[in-house]
């Protein structure tokens, strides 16, 4: 099972850019979507696209339009999907998705960013709940992968600039904390670091300064976490930055399931 997960901040605008071209290349199994910015009946031609292209897709969106927004596309039909984690505001904003597959259960989860004090304020609430919401969840479903743009650098290896991002949501010591308690307390794996231990590989860079991306000064905040069950069964993975649909790039998984 080929696992992809993108952040294309915005499916429509990441469409006229490719996006469908390159799926029908890529030709993932499960690809895990976030920040859709839409609604489904405003992208019914998008989703007739991914349907001829042979895909099944679930979306969650947000109850404000043009905003936040998750989806799950995949082959083969899911057992079961959960739309939300069953905590209102986090659901409301349309962060989490789940899909039931046999021998694994995929999440497409999109972590709030920290733009300013409230938000921060919102977006480590947001990491307190869900760390609990995914403690629980392993009890009944302990194969997890769980996708998606956490907007977190774990550690300088992961971000360009550690040093003067030291004070920048993204690399506060707050989140990166926080995120090692989650790998911790939730018996994670961040499946790309298992397999890569050498820096300079990122999936995200800033659109303010178009030479960033060129001159690969970026941030890894894009995770495939993997439970601990699934060790064994983790062949690949790889970040693909040649993919230009977003200021993200995909990140890949391959699993024997």
């Amino acid at each position: 099972m080929n696992i992809i997960s993108y952040n294309v901040n915005g499916i429509r605008a990441a469409m006229k850019k490719g996006l469908n071209e390159w799926i029908a290349t890529a030709q993932p199994d499960v690809l895990c979507l976030q920040e859709i910015k839409a609604n489904e009946d405003q992208i019914e031609a998008e989703m007739k696209i991914l349907s001829d292209l042979g895909y099944n897709s679930y979306w969650h969106s947000a109850q404000k339009k043009g905003y936040s927004g998750v989806a799950i596309l995949s082959k083969e039909k899911p057992m079961h999907v959960e739309f939300g984690t069953g905590i209102e505001y986090i659901d409301n904003e349309g962060r989490v998705l789940r899909a039931d597959f046999e021998g694994v259960s995929v999440i497409s989860v999109y972590v709030p960013s920290g733009t300013n004090m409230d938000r921060l304020d919102f977006k480590m609430q947001f990491c307190h709940d869900f760390l609990n919401y995914i403690k629980e969840l392993r009890i009944s479903h302990p194969n997890l992968v769980i996708c998606g743009d956490y907007n977190i650098c774990h550690e300088a290896i992961d971000i360009w600039d550690p040093v003067r991002n030291a004070k920048v949501s993204g690399f506060l010591p707050m989140e990166r904390e926080w995120l090692s308690a989650y790998i911790q307390d939730c018996d994670l794996i961040d499946s790309f670091r298992y397999f890569v231990k050498e820096p300079h590989h990122y999936s995200w860079w800033s659109q303010r300064f178009p030479s960033v991306r060129l001159e690969n000064k970026g941030w890894r905040i894009d995770y495939n976490m993997v439970s601990r069950p699934l060790e064994n069964k983790m062949k690949r993975v790889a970040i693909l930055p040649e993919a230009k649909h977003s200021d993200h790039c995909p990140v890949l998984l391959e699993l024997e399931v």
